[in-house]
């Protein structure tokens, strides 16, 4: 009788763990986005070129995000998004991993 319960509860176990695991994915996603583009930021503000702070903010994001720099007036943007991670193709998500970042230019006539 044991067994007959074990096989249906089983696999609804599994299927929310693996559910889960991959929320936390997304989790994890997301927070690297905010501290890429936030070091991203930072370190455009120093005055660092364009070229090292998207390498710098590609090191940090997750693999496969799109990075953005952008300066405007006294201040510099850096957008992240991440593509999103399926599970296995049975989840349809229409959110996606991203975050921007602004900083006040610490240079004046910098690289950007």
């Amino acid at each position: 009788m044991v067994t007959a319960e074990l096989a249906v509860v089983l696999p609804v176990v599994v299927a929310v763990l693996a559910l889960s695991l991959w929320a936390f994915g997304l989790a994890v996603d997301q927070v690297r986005c905010v501290d890429a583009a936030r070091a991203g930021a930072r370190a455009a503000a120093r005055g660092d070129p364009v070229d090292a702070v998207s390498s710098q903010v590609r090191r940090d994001a997750p693999a496969g995000a799109v990075v953005a720099v952008s300066a405007g007036g006294g201040d510099v943007t850096v957008s992240v998004t991440a593509p999103v991670r399926r599970l296995a193709g049975l989840v349809p998500v229409e959110w996606r991993p991203s975050a921007s970042a602004t900083a006040r230019r610490e240079v004046e006539g910098g690289q950007l």
